[in-house]
């Protein structure tokens, strides 16, 4: 794991968008992010974690 990948998770857990929008930009993966986030904070954590992962 590089740091900069450390540093995604890091934002995933504050804000989970904010680390999805650094990754991939206002693509798909971001708006799932942050409907997932408005439906619950657990599962935007979640769901962030596992794109930044993949």
């Amino acid at each position: 794991m590089s740091t900069a990948t450390f540093i995604d998770i890091i934002l995933a857990i504050i804000l989970p968008p904010l680390g999805v929008f650094l990754k991939f930009g206002c693509e798909v993966e971001f708006w799932i992010c942050v409907i997932l986030t408005l439906l619950g904070w657990l599962p935007g954590i979640l769901y962030a974690i596992y794109v930044i992962t993949k």
